[in-house]
Parts: structure tokens; C-alpha cells; sequence
């Protein structure tokens, strides 16, 4: 969801409060207050500041001394620019002059919630992370009008979506770490026919289907709903898929650094989606 500058005009007295938003959002820059009586946490008090400006959001890097902890260490923060809208919700710049709606505390709490659900074990974030790095090495070097808008298209934001999606349609019991090739390959379809279909929806923004046990704002649940993949053409989102699937014969590379060997033994099939060609070029 993206807010217009002219839409902002009325969101502009707001700005004092951007600072604190900040803060709210970096928890690891937040002091101990009452606990420890200083205005400052600890790696603070003992590390050396720096910030950083170039084309995106300045950066603040704290650098701990080496009389306080390994001097190899540091730790950069992006510092983002935040509107508070009420409700644990915030706007944050998005591309050109657009505005976005951060809603990181409500899915924080769905978090929670799938963690009381789902088995000791689950997978999901696992399979969110190996999702996350199939995009990544599969966006190598690509180029024209697909190269520039992958990072788009597959955003973090929609690979969650998809994740929140295919959980709650169960059963739970189904991403035990066991599982973890075949939930994979379900995220993976699941994607593949959004993309195909040009319907991805924004998971919290006027959907009736979000668990009752997951407090969500009166503001979001209200909203209209909002496709995610709306901003991009046909053609565009075809080939997406198309790389989708050439991107899942990569899949056992990425599941070996994320998992070890032992999930491999029951993928036989990992690349039956892909196309025969590409497969036959892989065994040559």
C-alpha cells in the first residue's frame, strides 16, 4: 500500500514523531531506561558512531571499541524514515515519491501465533529462508525487463504472503522438518500460480481470512483488499514464473546450506515442474 505526497500533506504534522519511530523500530539502539537508569543501551555507551550517507537511507554504524568487545565486530543500522499512523502501523518512503505502510507489528503477532500451532519442529521458516535464497542466486545476472523488476515481483513481503497462505491452509502437522522438500515444492506452485493467475493479495489489508486469535488493526481489516502483483504487466509476470521454476532446480544447492544433506534423500523428483530441456542440460 503506497500513500501519494499529496495524500501525505495531512500526515505531515506527524513528522516530529518520525524520530521516535525510529527508535521504536531499532530495538537494539533502544537504552535500558528504568532498568539500568542511563538514556543509552550498553553497546552504545561503549562504541564509536558513524553515520553513513549515500542514495538511500542514511546508515548508522556502531563500531564497538576494543577495550569493550571484539573490535572486529560492528553493526550497521539502516535508519528509515517512519510515519506513526496509530496501532503499531507506520509509513515508510517506498520508490520515487510513494509512501508504504509497514505493518511488521501485526505480522510479528502472526508470527506467534503460527509458532503456537505448528509443530516443535515447523519448517516454515526454513522453507521462507530457502524461498528467500532461491530468488537471490536465481536473480544472478539476469537481465532486460525481467532482470530489473525480479526483486520486485518475488518482494520479501510477497514470499511471506505466500508462506502465511499456504500455512493456515494446513494441517499443521504436515511442516514437520521431515516434510521440509515438500512444503518447499508446494510454496514454490503456490507462487507459480499467482504469478500465472496475476493475483497475489496483500495478506492483512481487507482480508476476512486472518485468524480471529491475531489481533489486526481496525485500519487494516477494513481496507480494501490489495493484489500485490497489480503494478506488473502480463508479460512481466509469466516469465517470473517461468524463472520460478527454473530457479527450484537449484533448490538441493540451497537446501544443503540451510539444512544439510539429510533432506535431500526425499527429493527424487525436485525438478519434475521444470522443462524437460532445461533438465537434460543440467545432466549434460
Amino acid at each position: 500500500m503506497t500513500v501519494s505526497p499529496r495524500n501525505l500533506r495531512a500526515l505531515w504534522p506527524l513528522a516530529p514523531c518520525a524520530c521516535t519511530a525510529l527508535l521504536c523500530l531499532c530495538p537494539a539502539l533502544r537504552g535500558r531506561g528504568a532498568e539500568d537508569g542511563a538514556g543509552c543501551g550498553p553497546l552504545l555507551k561503549g562504541s564509536a558512531l558513524l553515520l553513513a550517507a549515500g542514495a538511500g537511507p542514511p546508515t548508522l554504524l556502531v563500531r564497538p571499541r576494543s577495550d569493550y568487545v571484539c573490535c572486529h565486530l560492528a553493526l550497521a543500522v539502516r535508519l528509515v524514515p517512519a510515519l506513526p499512523l496509530g496501532d503499531a502501523l507506520y509509513l515508510v518512503p517506498a520508490r520515487q515519491a510513494l509512501w508504504a505502510l509497514d505493518a511488521s507489528k501485526p505480522e510479528q503477532r502472526l508470527l506467534a501465533w503460527l509458532r503456537q500451532q505448528a509443530p516443535p519442529d515447523s519448517c516454515h521458516l526454513k522453507c521462507l529462508q530457502i524461498l528467500k535464497g532461491l530468488r537471490d542466486l536465481s536473480g544472478r545476472g539476469l537481465e532486460g525487463p525481467l532482470g530489473a523488476q525480479w526483486g520486485r515481483v518475488l518482494s520479501s513481503y510477497a514470499l511471506k504472503t505466500a508462506l502465511f497462505s499456504v500455512l493456515l491452509r494446513g494441517p499443521w502437522q504436515a511442516w514437520q522438518e521431515q516434510f521440509l522438500v515438500e512444503r518447499l515444492e508446494e510454496l514454490v506452485l503456490y507462487l507459480r500460480d499467482c504469478l500465472r493467475k496475476r493475483v497475489l493479495m496483500h495478506f492483512f489489508l481487507g482480508n476476512p481470512h486472518v485468524p480471529e486469535a491475531v489481533p489486526v488493526p481496525r485500519f487494516l481489516r477494513e481496507a480494501a483488499p490489495l493484489n500485490l502483483l497489480a503494478a506488473f504487466d502480463a508479460a512481466t509476470l509469466d516469465a517470473a514464473a517461468t524463472q520460478l521454476l527454473a530457479a527450484w532446480s537449484q533448490a538441493p544447492k540451497i537446501i544443503r546450506m540451510y539444512s544439510g544433506p539429510r533432506h535431500l534423500r526425499r527429493s527424487p523428483a525436485l525438478c519434475r515442474h521444470v522443462p524437460e530441456a532445461s533438465q537434460e542440460a543440467q545432466s549434460d
